[in-house]
């Protein structure tokens, strides 16, 4: 049981991570990108949103790897345990 309960636990920490990963990294692109909306010019915005997308994109999926799996195993090992209390 303490195995499959392990086995559980993983997977689901890791599938929440990366789904935050995905969600953080949208988030932190499309947050930087709007700050570039006020340039007047269309070369501009341009330069500025490429400039900007990759460290936002690193940034923000860094970020929601991290929360994401701490509260995917949070949420999973408080599911899959066991009624005993200490």
């Amino acid at each position: 049981m303490l195995k499959n309960r392990v086995l559980i636990c993983s997977l689901i920490a890791l599938s929440s991570g990366f789904f935050c990963s995905y969600l953080g990294g949208q988030l932190s692109v499309s947050a930087r990108t709007n700050q570039c909306q006020n340039k007047n010019l269309w070369g501009l915005e341009k330069i500025c949103s490429t400039v900007m997308t990759a460290p936002a994109w690193f940034q923000g999926s860094s970020t929601g790897i991290w929360v994401g799996t701490i509260l995917g195993a949070f949420i999973a090992g408080s599911v899959t345990r066991s009624g005993k209390t200490l």
